[in-house]
């Protein structure tokens, strides 16, 4: 029945559970070389944040069909399918074929812009894995995690991570790792909820149509500069550099989008009015980064200092529903 949970007194195994944060990318991942294995068409650098988390319970038994709970919702159509697809490929490493019950929740409003998928599938791969017996390590589990949702590489670790195109056709070394754990550099992450309204166009489609511009290939020709900087701000600690180089990244993305056919635009009014917002903070002193990912929502790197004075503009414009102010997160983890 559609929002009660399944009944729990069934063959199934014993249970793991996982959580995992969201990551939001300074150098943006968008666009695809094979959108069947979820292979970037550009490598990527990302911050893990602490306090928009997605939790995922995970069993396997004699049971004659899948179970899938997704926020207490048993009847979730097309994302339990995609799921239970992801739990596909992990009996498939596994080499088993056991039924499975799933249960995730999440802190993370879906399909806005707030990554929830990352969050939700690098939570899934390592209860899953760990519930079908695999021990895997931490690089198996990005690639893992990738095949859910291709950002979910990322969240497998806290702090700065860059997950790496790669370039092998099976993707095997398309994968993340650490660049600085959460304990390495004390920033904060101020987000601006602009809306809480399901996006119309989904990243997945949104990156086919970025395909169409005249300026992807531009993105694609210029990526491995703005990583290279990037990597060198954050071995610094250097926040104005991070934060220049991820604006850039955050604009040049969008304007792939304008010039696509037809045109793709995620931000509200309200978007714009707290990048001008921001902008302005910086001209007085206060200095915020602004990243925009595949949505309507704001968000601003600081120094904790700032994170305060930033929240509380943000939180005055028109139309902004809510602020959060993020800590660097840990990877995904099991929960004891």
């Amino acid at each position: 029945m559609k929002g009660v949970e399944a009944d729990r007194s069934t063959m199934f195994g014993a249970e793991t559970t996982a959580r995992a944060n969201v990551n939001v990318a300074l150098i943006k991942y968008w666009g695809k070389r094979d959108p069947a294995l979820n292979l970037p068409a550009t490598g990527s650098i990302s911050l893990t944040i602490d306090g928009l988390r997605v939790e995922t319970s995970c069993a396997f038994g004699a049971e004659p069909a899948d179970q899938c709970v997704i926020d207490g919702d048993a009847d979730a159509g097309d994302d339990a399918a995609r799921v239970l697809h992801f739990v596909d490929l992990v009996r498939a490493e596994a080499r088993i074929d056991a039924r499975a019950r799933v249960r995730t929740t999440s802190s993370v409003p879906k399909g806005i812009g707030l990554a929830s998928s990352a969050a939700a599938f690098a939570s899934i791969a390592v209860a899953a894995s760990r519930a079908a017996g695999l021990r895997l390590e931490p690089p198996a589990l990005s690639a893992l995690a990738r095949r859910g949702s291709g950002s979910a590489a990322r969240s497998i670790f806290g702090g700065f991570v860059e997950w790496h195109r790669g370039e092998r056709a099976d993707g095997r070394d398309s994968i993340a790792e650490p660049l600085l754990g959460p304990a390495e550099w004390d920033l904060r992450l101020v987000v601006a909820v602009t809306s809480l309204e399901r996006k119309a166009v989904s990243s997945r489609d949104g990156m086919q149509r970025a395909a169409s511009s005249p300026l992807y290939p531009a993105w694609v020709e210029t990526a491995e500069r703005d990583l290279a900087e990037a990597r060198r701000a954050i071995a610094a600690r250097d926040l104005d550099a991070v934060g220049q180089v991820a604006e850039h990244s955050a604009f040049k993305m969008h304007a792939i989008g304008l010039a696509a056919r037809p045109p793709l635009l995620y931000w509200r009014g309200t978007t714009l009015d707290c990048v001008h917002r921001v902008w302005a903070l910086r001209e007085e002193g206060t200095r915020g980064y602004v990243t925009i990912d595949a949505g309507p929502q704001v968000k601003v790197l600081c120094e904790p200092g700032d994170a305060s004075r930033i929240a509380a503009a943000l939180g005055e414009v028109p139309g902004v529903e809510q602020v959060l102010t993020c800590r660097p997160g840990a990877g995904a983890e099991v929960r004891a």
